[in-house]
């Protein structure tokens, strides 16, 4: 086991010991399930098709941009399952001892936002409930900077409060809340789909409502500039887990529990989920005239007491994907940052913190700048980080990984002073010929005085940066590694 007085560990980062890896393959797709049936999910069809795709080519573009994201997920949480270590520990192995905060905080940074997004999600979720139990409106004017009413505010704050009562308890309460909450969420979602495929006239009519649905493209856009940028975004919807999985997999009772567990519980739940929103909007659109893909606008237009159930489900969905995918990772990372101050829970309050600083509810302000500003841009950076670390693991070491010298700090992993210069170079360029598109995308009105082919790769920037940056470390590091190297903790 690691020394836990190093400056590189503590508790909660040293190897999981044998009596924790006790997570099967079903625990790993109830994990999936839970993180999957959110309503930042169920926005994606809509938003898909609101930028102008057929439905088929919304589910298309969920399907395969998860299909895609799952190859790098597996693989990596391969490494967390071999040796019981977190993701920021991993990435020593590629980045250094010191390098490897820097892939860290930027995984860590935004986990925060996520998170911020789905408390926001909750805290709306909550003012629906109030109002359906009686309470009024409870809108305001908007406050001055942050944008929202007094009553969003404090339900937002209110429902960042109730979500740190689970994850003080530890990942076992986080896998057993997964495990119980999952067929709940489920079952709602079926119970949805029922409802509306019932208003549309049957199983034949839907059907045929969904393939007789073309897109909308505005200006001429054709097919390939909408899909692609769009199945991107769906990369990198998961691009966070892709790198941070081995925080769960530590727990695995085997490399292969992992693996199909997640492939049960990634693709087809998350294509099956877009399925449901878009045939719900096309009922909303019989019943109410316009197309709602927004779960809490639904429920706030519907009557009887199972919308009141459904929104409570829907609360307790929220709480167990936001803890599960963008409170643990974070809370990790900022461990590793700083292993001697800073804990698991110590982590996961800054990543809370963070979250209500960040002001999440302008990120999905708009589906434009949700899907093509917000997730795009980011997995232009997580895109790198994640194919140095799978090319280091899998073609570097040949998934041979020396877990002592990972919490030793002048060991074989602090290269040149904790950093490796061969990924920084390789992170560098591979977020390179994103930049101008980002910057572009997140400041418009700098957009016409850069040049347009400079732009063109910006829609592809997760699979851009994942190439690029992949194969320049692998070009670089071309040190000779031993035949064998120990495989400490490993399974």
């Amino acid at each position: 086991m690691s020394d836990t007085s190093s400056a590189l560990s503590n508790d909660d980062l040293i190897p999981s010991p044998p009596g924790e890896r006790d997570w099967v393959w079903g625990h790993y797709t109830f994990l999936w399930l839970g993180m999957v049936i959110c309503i930042p999910a169920y926005l994606l069809a809509g938003g898909l098709m609101d930028q102008g795709l057929s439905p088929l080519a919304a589910i298309a573009a969920i399907l395969l941009g998860n299909l895609i994201v799952l190859i790098p997920m597996a693989l990596i949480g391969h490494a967390g399952a071999r040796y019981g270590i977190p993701f920021a520990v991993l990435a020593r192995a590629s980045f250094g001892t010191s390098g490897a905060k820097i892939a860290a905080f930027a995984r860590a940074i935004v986990a925060c936002g996520w998170y911020g997004i789905q408390t926001w999600v909750g805290g709306n979720t909550l003012l629906v409930l109030g109002r359906r139990i009686g309470l009024g409106d409870l809108k305001g004017p908007p406050l001055p900077v942050a944008g929202i009413s007094a009553f969003e505010l404090l339900a937002f704050l209110l429902f960042w409060a109730l979500q740190l009562v689970v994850v003080t308890k530890g990942m076992r309460a986080v896998r057993r809340f997964e495990t119980w909450t999952a067929p709940a969420k489920v079952a709602l979602l079926l119970a949805l789909f029922v409802w509306a495929i019932d208003r549309l006239g049957g199983i034949g009519a839907t059907v045929s409502r969904i393939i007789m649905a073309g897109g909308s493209a505005a200006g001429g856009q054709s097919f390939w500039a909408l899909f692609v940028p769009g199945v991107t975004a769906m990369v990198g919807f998961w691009a966070t887990l892709s790198l941070n999985i081995p925080d769960f997999t530590r727990f695995a009772r085997s490399p292969r529990d992992q693996m199909v567990g997640q492939a049960l519980g990634l693709p087809v739940p998350m294509a099956l989920l877009g399925l449901v929103s878009i045939v719900t909007g096309f009922a909303t659109t019989t019943v109410y005239g316009l197309a709602i893909h927004d779960p809490l606008v639904l429920a706030d237009r519907m009557t009887g007491w199972p919308v009141l159930v459904g929104l409570l489900i829907i609360s307790i969905d929220t709480v167990s994907c936001n803890i599960a995918a963008n409170l643990v990772g974070p809370a990790y990372d900022f461990s590793a940052i700083w292993p001697r101050h800073v804990s698991y829970r110590g982590g996961a309050m800054i990543t809370a913190v963070i979250g209500v600083v960040i002001m999440p509810w302008k990120l999905v302000a708009t589906s434009s700048g949700y899907i093509f500003t917000w997730l795009i841009g980011y997995s232009a950076l997580l895109g790198p980080i994640g194919s140095i670390i799978l090319i280091d693991y899998w073609v570097v070491r040949r998934g041979r990984i020396d877990t002592h010298a990972l919490y030793d700090e002048h060991g074989e992993y602090t290269y040149r002073g904790g950093l490796n210069p061969a990924a920084l170079a390789a992170l560098l360029i591979g977020i390179a010929p994103s930049l101008p598109g980002f910057l572009a995308a997140v400041a418009p009105a700098m957009a016409p005085a850069i040049p347009a082919p400079l732009t063109a790769l910006y829609p592809y920037a997760w699979f851009v940066g994942f190439a690029v940056s992949g194969t320049v470390y692998a070009l670089l590091s071309t040190r000779a590694l031993p035949a064998q190297q120990p495989e400490l903790c490993s399974r």
